[in-house]
């Protein structure tokens, strides 16, 4: 047994030389660090390094469960993302079945060209773009409503408007270069059901809903897995980039929280222990929809 699992290594060596680099990427830059997370259980001082700090125990997290603001930064996270997955995750779904049903490859093409172009530019430039078009005095938003004869809304400094802003502009980003795994299943998809699905004059909506949507959904379960953790991991370069005093109480998340307390108050062992608790409640969520998946059907990761 262990001999023909080492020939096919052997037989398949150039692959896995491919794959050294990113495993020598992910051991430096996200494994190799994990022995900061010490620094969540120390009175972290930065002269004396890891190895000298000071022991506290769980001091950190009393700290982080006892306060007032933690509450707040909390629920503002879980509200956001979960808006997030519900709306942002069927959106490159639903983009990708009508692209699927478009005829004209021309059109086609055009539509998943801008759908993916927001994904390649920074959130830096991207929340510059929503600020000037969200702008009251010269967004085209504003000036539309000013056509109606509404007031000028400054729509980033409205804590009604902020979470709205924040789904839907990850949406726009996402929505088309997460319809290219949506796509790649759907060209995976026998034609004859479809072929045998004409002859019998079913809709187009009837071939959607009975043979495309369950021809993907091992795909559709298997990111839904996936993207279950992005409940308690929120966008840090969208939130910062937006973010302003006026909607901390509804937009202040726990990654912004996180360098705040980090790096700006330089408390660092305090934000190392919301950090942990952010990972482990993600790490949580992910085993605890697989476990889910695994009951209703056989689509999961492992």
């Amino acid at each position: 047994m262990k001999n023909s699992l080492m020939k096919k290594y052997i037989a398949h060596k150039y692959f896995f030389l491919m794959l050294l680099p990113v495993l020598v990427y992910y051991g430096i830059f996200h494994y190799a660090p994990m022995y900061g997370v010490v620094i969540a259980f120390q009175d972290y001082q930065f002269l004396k390094g890891v190895g000298g700090s000071p022991w506290v125990g769980l001091d950190n997290f009393r700290e982080l469960f006892g306060g007032l603001y933690f509450g707040t930064v909390l629920r503002n996270t879980l509200i956001i993302n979960f808006y997030k997955l519900v709306f942002g995750f069927t959106a490159p779904i639903v983009l990708a079945v009508f692209i699927n049903e478009v005829s004209g490859k021309w059109f086609k093409k055009s539509v998943q060209t801008i759908s993916y172009l927001p994904h390649f530019l920074s959130w830096v430039v991207l929340s510059g773009m929503i600020i000037e078009m969200l702008s009251p005095s010269r967004g085209p938003v504003n000036m539309l409503l000013s056509l109606f004869g509404m007031e000028p809304i400054f729509f980033i400094t409205e804590p009604a408007w902020f979470r709205a802003i924040l789904v839907s502009s990850d949406i726009w980003r996402s929505v088309g270069f997460a319809s290219i795994i949506y796509l790649a299943a759907i060209a995976g998809i026998n034609q004859e059901m479809y072929e045998a699905a004409d002859v019998d004059g079913i809709s187009r909506i009837k071939k959607i809903w009975y043979i495309t949507i369950p021809s993907i959904a091992p795909v559709i379960v298997i990111m839904l897995i996936l993207n279950s953790g992005s409940i308690i991991n929120d966008d840090f370069e969208q939130v910062f980039n937006l973010l302003n005093a006026k909607v901390m109480d509804v937009g202040d998340v726990l990654s912004t929280y996180t360098y705040s307390e980090g790096l700006l108050k330089m408390n660092y062992s305090y934000a190392a222990a919301v950090g942990l608790f952010k990972n482990v409640v993600a790490l949580v969520l992910v085993l605890s929809a697989n476990y889910i998946a695994s009951k209703l059907s056989d689509d999961t990761i492992f």
